[in-house]
């Protein structure tokens, strides 16, 4: 399934022209889906009608797909059934969020909606609620699944709980989303605002890891910033996230050479099938550059998880053979060319049997 990037915002807080411009920056980067809460609304028809038109038409312009994150009160609030959803239509809408469940048939019923909105189901709760509403035959083209997002430190979910819960989904083959949280941005729905992710273990990462962190797992096909307003680089540091590959960091040591930088950014690496518990290895290179010279560097140490290191001299048929250290262990016959940063050792465990990845480099100092 195609993989997307959104973006959220607030009309019941922000902006209208700060709205536009946020919307014009993300599309020009790719953005496709906007997250857009009505769980405030308290101002009546008209009035809704009057903020939300407007906005919406307005991302509908720029490509944008647009889901309203709606609960029961909001029903009650506008004076509208479940069984009549062209209020939302109207607006120029695509799709609906259930914040809250029914009995399964409701839902169903709602994927058959004259309208064809997209009906999104909230994906935080490890229970058979997507098993039911499919079990009442569902128009599944039109189901979507969206995990929550939690401002307040130390709410949001466990990750295994998160892939338990996403795994349900995916089995199904429904088009699913998650939030990440930006660092610049001032508000959500609520008035606590710790950040807005759906993992707690990316509250405090940047923003391009939690996003990389997010489509390595292979179940999230919309990464979706929670907050709003992104800064500018933060946008496009999410834009330029590889969301089909694994992305790594790497710190450069000094020492690095000429023919060292050529492999690291050889952009076909991919992990052997038959694979190893000590090291991830990258062998074609070695082939392309079976050749070429590499010196041993001036010195000696155990290398650590997370270790980037290419085959010297001394290597034999090895030389020029990239690895990603797994366990700890010394090698005099292996350069010591890189460090993946703590923090993106999330990433290793994605490192599967024939997985590609690609390095983002930058100097030591």
């Amino acid at each position: 399934m195609k993989r997307e990037l959104g973006v959220s915002i607030y009309p019941d807080h922000s902006d209208p022209h700060e709205d536009r411009r946020y919307l014009k920056k993300a599309a020009d980067l790719g953005y496709t889906r906007i997250f857009m809460s009505m769980l405030e609304v308290t101002d009546g028809k008209d009035k809704v009608r009057e903020k939300f038109q407007g906005i919406i038409g307005y991302a509908k312009e720029l490509g944008f797909e647009t889901i309203l994150d709606i609960a029961p009160s909001i029903f009650d609030e506008l004076e509208i059934s479940y069984d009549d959803l062209r209020f939302f239509a109207e607006l120029g809408a695509d799709g609906i969020r259930l914040d809250e469940g029914f009995d399964g048939n409701k839902e169903a019923m709602l994927t058959f909606n004259p309208q064809g909105l997209a009906i999104e189901l909230n994906m935080s709760n490890n229970v058979a609620y997507l098993e039911n509403i499919l079990s009442y035959e569902a128009n599944t083209p039109f189901l979507y699944g969206c995990h929550n997002f939690y401002p307040q430190s130390g709410s949001a979910l466990p990750y295994d709980f998160f892939i338990s819960c996403s795994e349900r989904f995916k089995r199904q083959g429904i088009k699913t989303a998650a939030f990440v949280t930006s660092h610049s941005a001032q508000y959500g729905p609520w008035n606590v605002n710790d950040g807005l992710p759906t993992l707690e273990m990316h509250r405090h990462l940047p923003i391009d890891l939690q996003a990389r962190h997010m489509f390595a797992t292979g179940l999230i096909d919309t990464v979706i910033i929670g907050n709003a307003y992104a800064s500018d680089e933060e946008l496009e540091k999410v834009a330029a996230v590889d969301r089909y590959k694994l992305s790594l960091s790497v710190d450069l040591v000094s020492e690095i050479t000429e023919v060292e930088s050529q492999i690291l950014a050889y952009d076909k690496h991919f992990r052997r099938g038959d694979i190893t518990a000590s090291m991830v290895r990258s062998t074609q290179v070695r082939v392309n550059y079976s050749n070429v010279e590499n010196p041993p560097h001036d010195n000696e140490q155990e290398f650590q998880i997370g270790d980037v290191v290419i085959g010297n001299d001394k290597f034999g048929k090895y030389k020029n053979e990239l690895q990603i250290i797994l366990e700890p262990h010394a090698d005099e016959r292996k350069n010591l060319v890189g460090k993946i940063p703590k923090e993106e050792l999330i990433l290793l465990e994605f490192l599967r049997p024939w997985s590609k990845f690609q390095f983002v480099t930058q100097a030591s100092n």
